[in-house]
């Protein structure tokens, strides 16, 4: 969680192997990891699926999920193999469509789940979700999120980056908090108020935030929230 501006977006690009870091240290299974580039971020097992899904739309499902790493047969693609991988990828989702008809005759939502597949069919450890809600209504928020819990009870550590306060208690575990460039701390989710965490995110005390939301004719939570949500 951060502002605009706190380091949200440098962080995952770092994890990515986009940018090199300064100093500071990144750990992955114990080890100490860094990543030289987007693929060798992959092969560590570090996915990420951003805000604009990077797909192209012209092409199948398969295509998109298995692109650069087709499966073979006499050094031709082996589409039949490779629609019935992506088939059980997506099976894994909850998503049952036909993988060989082009990306972009679906929704929003199915292309999402089509990007999660691609970074799971990279044997992904961490998977990073760049404000995945954005472009989704309420109820194809929850089937996302019903597939987040399972690839969580299964073991996958999911990064959620996003700006929607209620979407963030109903998920996480734990909530890190960016602030102008700066790590301003860690919290378990159940053990941290809303009020205290917008507060963290902007620094300023909680009497002065509910100073401003008494001056701005709001309750204190509803305030802080809608606030907390302009500023992303």
């Amino acid at each position: 969680m951060g502002q605009n501006g706190a380091g949200k977006s440098t962080l995952i690009k770092v994890l990515t192997g986009v940018y090199t870091i300064d100093e500071g240290h990144v750990w992955l299974d114990g080890r100490e990891i860094r990543a030289g580039s987007p693929l060798e971020a992959q092969e560590l097992g570090i996915s990420t699926v951003y805000q604009e899904v990077n797909l192209c739309p012209n092409l199948s499902v398969s295509e998109n999920i298995f692109i650069g790493r087709e499966p073979k047969r006499r050094g031709l693609i082996d589409w039949k193999e490779m629609n019935a991988r992506s088939k059980a990828l997506l099976s894994r989702l909850h998503v049952d469509i036909d993988p060989s008809k082009p990306l972009g005759t679906f929704s929003v939502a199915i292309q999402q789940m089509a990007a999660i597949a691609r970074a799971l069919n990279v044997s992904a450890k961490v998977l990073i979700l760049d404000e995945p809600t954005s472009s989704l209504d309420s109820n194809e928020v929850q089937e996302l999120f019903k597939v987040m819990r399972k690839l969580k009870s299964e073991g996958l550590a999911i990064l959620f980056v996003t700006h929607f306060l209620d979407q963030v208690y109903e998920m996480s575990d734990r909530i890190t908090i960016l602030r102008n460039g700066q790590f301003e701390g860690e919290y378990m989710a159940q053990e941290l108020s809303r009020m205290d965490l917008v507060s963290k995110m902007i620094g300023k005390e909680l009497v002065e935030l509910e100073q401003c939301a008494k001056y701005a004719g709001l309750t204190p939570t509803g305030g802080a929230e809608s606030s907390a949500a302009a500023s992303e």
